[in-house]
């Protein structure tokens, strides 16, 4: 059928939303509000389908091999489309097994340390982990949060500070919360536990200060350059889908970002609505593959197979 008879009677079915994460996470959140909003807009049922594991391949994989007719999307998140297929044997390609439809929201980092940790700034916890008067430590519950983590050591030259693997992120933010841990980066979802005194942030990992904490400096405020760092979710279809449908898709999900009511509910998850042409979300995705590739090297960071 030609794309553009497609496009006038698209949608005449339920379409599927794949999410590469377990329910209950940001992401799922994120796809359950867009979800409902484009079910409304398009008039036909969008059926989120969880579909974890490998570190976001399995779902994303899904996607990658579906038919390209709209009817099946992937709400994925920088880490899974853009990291995961330079660490792990992947069957899909970040950009070129995709056509991008819009971002949906951003999501900043910030490095906090325990309480017990003698250091009010960046440049204070380098100074004690130079001076090796105490061993300390880094968690990292996810490939992205460890490899940002070994980019700061590298910068930093605190090679001696340890990293920790965890599980997920929420069991690396819970040992940093017990004092197990001293150190840790984290996209924002620590803001609970800094707002009650339990984490000190020292700086964020953005160009520019975070609204959320505005007395917090940036990385380069604190004499730390190349350290901006941000993950986003955003909405995709597989590589070949009718040019149409992906225009019609973005016209909705820019429409919905835009609401008042998302940006409120995203914003209490301390994620940022933000939209796109489907040509900046591919350059976002080509220039963020490019940037973990060389990281993965320059840190030698091993490529290895999913779990």
């Amino acid at each position: 059928m030609p794309a553009l008879a497609w496009s006038g009677t698209y949608p005449s079915k339920p379409i599927r939303m794949v999410v590469p994460y377990a329910p209950g996470g940001a992401s799922d959140v994120v796809a359950r509000l867009v979800s409902q909003k484009l079910a409304e807009a398009l008039k036909q049922p969008v059926v989120v389908e969880n579909r974890p594991g490998a570190n976001g391949i399995i779902g994303t994989d899904v996607v990658a091999r579906a038919a390209p007719d709209g009817y099946t999307l992937l709400l994925n998140t920088a880490g899974a489309q853009t990291l995961s297929p330079v660490l792990y044997k992947a069957g899909y390609e970040p950009l070129k097994s995709f056509a991008p439809i819009s971002l949906i929201s951003s999501i900043g980092f910030v490095m906090v340390v325990h309480p017990s940790v003698p250091a009010k700034t960046v440049q204070e916890f380098i100074g004690l982990a130079r001076a090796k008067s105490r061993p300390l430590s880094l968690s990292a519950g996810s490939s992205m949060i460890e490899l940002i983590g070994e980019t700061f050591k590298t910068t930093a030259g605190t090679p001696d500070v340890v990293s920790v693997s965890y599980r997920g992120t929420g069991p690396q933010m819970q040992a940093v919360v017990a004092g197990e841990v001293d150190m840790t980066i984290d996209p924002f979802n620590s803001m609970a536990m800094i707002r009650a005194g339990r984490l000190r942030p020292l700086a964020v990992l953005s160009p520019k200060r975070s609204p959320a904490l505005p007395d917090v400096p940036t990385m380069q405020e604190a004499g730390i350059q190349g350290m901006n760092f941000n993950s986003w979710a955003g909405l995709l279809a597989p590589a070949g889908t009718p040019k149409e449908i992906v225009t019609r898709l973005n016209q909705e999900i820019v429409r919905i970002v835009a609401m008042p009511d998302i940006k409120e509910r995203l914003a209490a998850i301390d994620y940022e609505a933000v939209g796109s042409t489907p040509e900046q979300f591919a350059t976002i995705i080509a220039d963020d593959a490019a940037r973990w590739a060389k990281l993965v090297k320059d840190t030698n960071y091993k490529e290895k197979t999913a779990p």
